[in-house]
């Protein structure tokens, strides 16, 4: 495993992702998703430049960032946060990505000492077993989200079945990208909608293509 190469290498190719979509490399952030290595690992990957990591549960997330807190970079939580485990966290996180029912809304405004960015999770395939707010739902969802003033809803998140094939990532993809221009075009106040979380190693190429501005890399980094 070098991860020095393994960087460089993701790095050219989202690059060569974004020439190929007509975007600038400017617009998507790397994240580098940590959680399954271990500090020294991580601590790996912030000395190569990378200035974004996630983890997606929150004993992993508080150990590393404990121990790498001092590091330059921004901090993201990406999986399903437990309401009971909110005080613990969020005030520690730049981005959440997670953000997947009204009640846990609720209690990160309860919770958070200052606004806390945040995706909402979509289930746009519709999956049974994924979490997230079926987009049909969103405006009944969003005037209650805007009761929330400790809230900035900065875009949506959505993650592709394991098994998509390519055709079915394009859709998935444009379908979450046609729906994040609609909210944004509605000027909501603390929900800008500017951006788009979705793409990880298997499919961030694609994800790029259809407007993702953040991408969940993980295996690609540590393979």
């Amino acid at each position: 495993m070098n991860i020095k190469e393994n960087k460089e290498q993701i790095f050219s190719d989202v690059a060569k992702a974004a020439l190929g979509a007509h975007r600038t490399v400017d617009d998507i952030t790397i994240i580098a998703v940590t959680k399954y290595v271990d500090v020294d690992t991580a601590r790996k990957v912030i000395d190569t430049g990378v200035l974004h990591i996630a983890e997606n549960r929150v004993d992993k997330f508080l150990e590393k960032y404990q121990a790498l807190k001092d590091s330059k970079v921004k901090w993201h939580l990406i999986g399903t946060l437990q309401r009971r485990k909110v005080k613990d966290v969020i005030n520690l996180v730049d981005y959440f990505h997670a953000l997947d029912s009204l009640k846990l809304a609720q209690e990160i405004d309860k919770r958070a000492e200052h606004p806390i960015k945040c995706f909402l999770q979509v289930n746009v395939s519709g999956e049974p077993s994924k979490h997230g707010f079926n987009p049909n739902d969103l405006d009944e969802v969003l005037p209650r989200l805007a009761n929330y003033s400790n809230l900035r809803i900065i875009g949506l998140m959505t993650m592709a079945p394991i098994d998509a094939d390519e055709k079915e990532l394009d859709l998935l993809f444009e379908k979450t990208h046609q729906l994040q221009l609609q909210l944004k075009a509605k000027q909501l106040p603390n929900m800008p909608f500017s951006d788009l979380s979705m793409g990880m190693s298997r499919d961030y190429a694609s994800a790029i293509h259809h407007g993702s501005t953040f991408v969940r890399i993980g295996t690609s980094f540590f393979k």
